[in-house]
């Protein structure tokens, strides 16, 4: 256990790196969008790709700690939602919640989003919506980041 608990720590580590380049590439697109109206649906749709990224990342993690602390992960069509929750929940026997409750707030659009570029054409997407996720994208990274290296002080402890 305290080998997989150091990994998931260097596997958390390593996720969060990647989603700082996710959010600026976003951002990149949106302001590349604005700059050359012209090729804006092409910038919008990269936005909205490194958006689903972004909580594809996050997710991976979720997965991560839902396998290998929880022993659990949820199944069915509501996986994912679950999957957000559970990330929330106090589980006394096995570890204090992964994220705050304003954490999963900011994350549930993200969530959202993430079935819509699954289920929708790309010359569908709302450029006003997807501007105003990527400029969410930073200040819930923060508050995921926060709350992640809680969780990562907290499998450190009970490795040693």
């Amino acid at each position: 256990m305290i080998s997989e608990y150091l990994a998931l720590v260097t596997r958390i580590h390593q996720e969060l790196s990647e989603l700082e380049s996710v959010v600026a590439r976003a951002e990149r697109g949106i302001r590349a969008a604005r700059q050359r109206p012209e090729d804006q649906d092409l910038y919008i749709d990269s936005a909205a790709l490194n958006l689903h990224d972004f909580y594809a990342g996050l997710e991976r993690i979720f997965q991560q700690i839902g396998s290998t602390v929880d022993g659990n992960m949820p199944a069915g069509h509501n996986w994912h939602r679950e999957l957000l929750q559970q990330m929330q929940s106090d589980l006394p026997e096995l570890r204090p919640p992964v994220l705050s409750t304003e954490a999963v707030r900011m994350l549930d659009e993200f969530l959202r989003f993430r079935h819509v570029v699954r289920n929708i054409y790309a010359f569908q997407f709302d450029p006003e919506r997807i501007a105003r996720l990527v400029s969410q994208m930073r200040p819930a990274l923060a508050v995921s980041q926060m709350d992640l290296s809680a969780f990562v002080s907290f499998l450190e402890q009970v490795a040693k």
